[in-house]
């Protein structure tokens, strides 16, 4: 195993903690906004926000 310098064992998981937080939030609206940049599929209803709630 590779040995790290001073404090590299805490950077690396302060990154990992910081990374997770941000796939947390950010993980459902990227699918939404995926979603409606495609838009709907011929012959279904048009996409709105509204439609999110119904």
């Amino acid at each position: 195993m590779a040995i790290l310098p001073d404090g590299a064992l805490e950077r690396l998981a302060a990154v990992v903690d910081i990374s997770k937080t941000v796939f947390h939030y950010a993980f459902i609206p990227t699918v939404l906004y995926m979603g409606f940049r495609k838009g709907s599929d011929p012959g279904m209803p048009e996409l709105s926000i509204t439609n999110l709630f119904w």
